[in-house]
Parts: C-alpha cells; sequence; structure tokens
C-alpha cells in the first residue's frame, strides 16, 4: 500500500538519491522532491493541507559546504526543529541530524556509552591545537566538526608540524570553526568496516580496503569496485573512482559489534544510518570513530550484499508514512 499523501525527499545532492527516486516510482509511490538549497518557511505556520507531506525524509548532508551549499547546513536544524513542532513526521530527524553536524558530539555519544572511539581534543581556534596535543600520542589528525566525506582531515607525523600549521589560516575552514585533535590509528590490513542499520537494526557490514589511498573519503556509494576487481555500477561513481584504489566486500561483524552498533543507532535517533570502526595497527583495540545519519548504500548493492537495501528503506518509508496518516 501506499500512503494517501506524499512523502517529502529533501535533498541536495544532484545524484546520490537516485535509487531511492528509481524505487519510489518503481512503486507508484507518490513522492515530491524538496530542495533543500533554494527553500523557505514560515514559523508558527505548519504545510497546508494539500502540501502537508505524510512523512519527511532528511536526506541534507553535512558535505553541502563542498557544494556552496554552506547555510543550509545550518538552516536544516531550524527547519527540522519547526516541522517537528507542527507534527509533522520526519524520518532522520532533528536529533539525528544533530549528531550528523557534529563529530563532537558523535565522540560524547560514544564515550557516554561506553564504546571506545580515538582520543580527541575539541578547540574552537587553531591556535590551541599544540596545547591541546599535550599527553596525545603522534601521529595525529585534525578534522572539522563538520566535514562530511573525509573532507577537510589533516595528518600531523610530529609537533613541530602541528605548531606551524596551527598558525595557517587555512586550518580554521571548519564550517562551525569547532576542530577536532585526534589520534590516528591506522587501520590494520589497510581496511575499515561500515555497518548499516536501518530503524535501529542491523542492516549489512561491508569492508572497505584502501589500497594505496591516503585520503579519508570513505563514501561507500562512491567505491566502485569490489575485492574480486569487478567495477560496480552506481549513479554516484566518480568518474576516477576505481583509479583511486578503493574496493570493497561483503562482511558480517561479530555479534558483539553488531550489538553496539545498534546500541549507537538508536541513542544517535538514526532512523537510517551507518557506524564505522576500524581494528587499529597501534595496538589491535576496536574504535569506533564515524556515525553518519546520512546514508549513502553501496554502489551496486544486489552484487556485494545480495540484496537491495533501498527496497527495505522505502518499505520502512512508507510504514511510517502510513503510520502517521
Amino acid at each position: 500500500m501506499a500512503p494517501q499523501r506524499p512523502i517529502a525527499i529533501y535533498y541536495e545532492h544532484p545524484q546520490w538519491f537516485r535509487p531511492l527516486f528509481h524505487e519510489l516510482e518503481r512503486r507508484e509511490t507518490p513522492y515530491v522532491r524538496i530542495d533543500a538549497g533554494q527553500h523557505r518557511f514560515t514559523p508558527g505556520e505548519g504545510p497546508r493541507n494539500g502540501s502537508r507531506p505524510a512523512l519527511l525524509f532528511n536526506r541534507m548532508s553535512p558535505s553541502a559546504w563542498k557544494r556552496g551549499l554552506r547555510s543550509a547546513i545550518f538552516y536544516t536544524h531550524d527547519y527540522l526543529a519547526h516541522l517537528e513542532r507542527e507534527n509533522v513526521a520526519v524520518f532522520n530527524g532533528a536529533a539525528s541530524y544533530r549528531f550528523e553536524t557534529s563529530k563532537a558530539l558523535q565522540l560524547s555519544l560514544l564515550s557516554q556509552l561506553g564504546f571506545p572511539s580515538p582520543r580527541t581534543r575539541i578547540v574552537n581556534h587553531p591556535s590551541l591545537l599544540p596545547e591541546a596535543a599535550e599527553g596525545l600520542l603522534f601521529p595525529l589528525i585534525v578534522k572539522p566538526n563538520i566535514g562530511g566525506s573525509g573532507a577537510g582531515i589533516r595528518r600531523f607525523d610530529t609537533f613541530l608540524a602541528l605548531v606551524e600549521t596551527s598558525q595557517d589560516p587555512s586550518l580554521a575552514d571548519s564550517v562551525d570553526g569547532t576542530l577536532l585533535l585526534q589520534e590516528y590509528h591506522p587501520p590494520r590490513n589497510r581496511s575499515i568496516v561500515r555497518v548499516e542499520t536501518l530503524e535501529h537494526r542491523y542492516l549489512y557490514g561491508i569492508r572497505v580496503h584502501l589500497g594505496d589511498e591516503d585520503g579519508f573519503d570513505l563514501c561507500p556509494a562512491d567505491i566502485c569496485k569490489s575485492t574480486d576487481g569487478r567495477e560496480l555500477t552506481s549513479a554516484a561513481c566518480p568518474a576516477d573512482a576505481v583509479k583511486r584504489g578503493l574496493s570493497v566486500e561483503p562482511y558480517e561483524p561479530p555479534a558483539e559489534i553488531i550489538d553496539a552498533v545498534e546500541r549507537i543507532a538508536a541513542a544517535a535517533h538514526l532512523d537510517v544510518g551507518g557506524i564505522e570502526y576500524l581494528e587499529s595497527e597501534r595496538d589491535g583495540e576496536i574504535y569506533f570513530y564515524d556515525i553518519n545519519a546520512l546514508s549513502n548504500f553501496v554502489a551496486d548493492p544486489v552484487s556485494v550484499v545480495g540484496f537491495d537495501p533501498t527496497a527495505r528503506l522505502v518499505d520502512a518509508l512508507v510504514a511510517r508514512a502510513e503510520s502517521a496518516s
């Protein structure tokens, strides 16, 4: 069954959500697209009956600043809060988006839940980085609090290099002016694991092999090669994706990791989302390091994980929309 009123998809990336739109259209599920980059609302006034969606699905990305939409990131906080005050059902609502746009908040949550994450210091000015490094073990990385797709992460192997760069004005170019100084744990066997969840439950896991890649952009929709050498098909694959050396394979984590991931997803209010972790080359320990409310499923999922997660996502959207009607 389809909801009587449409599902609204609030998004800005031009390619990532083509599979979602295709699945909704295939089912003839009524939906509308809302451009997060060009939008307005009136405080105290909810959507009129004719335009009130059965459900709004928030697909706003923290990396939108890379596409010239920095202001839309902060605008979305206000818009989602407005919708919820007007009793509009939202999938990945204001609470999950708060975690999506603050790596500092993610780390605080992991600490509260008792799950290991890399030791980190939070600063609001780059000149404080040398002082914040006291007691941390190099190499260190500096992350913007609002990043997305690995943007803005820089590695420092020595204290001197950190001191010199802390005076570089470009280092302060974080969307909200907040920086994370974090111990860098090279992942064992140069691979990390991403676990996707839907409605706080395990959906699937993938292991991402970094190859010779030195960057931090591990967006699963952009990884377009399997470990057996096959090129994966996706509308989101960049032209140079295969050349970057990243590859992916299905992976089911141990039961205790799945339990941890589901607890994280519930605590972060992720209706759909991905959690990333690694096994450290330094000490052999497991570290959780990223909570993603904007979940881009792996490219060519049927080939990689054996089923279409977008179909299950649409099942959840339709069920939530019907219950909200």
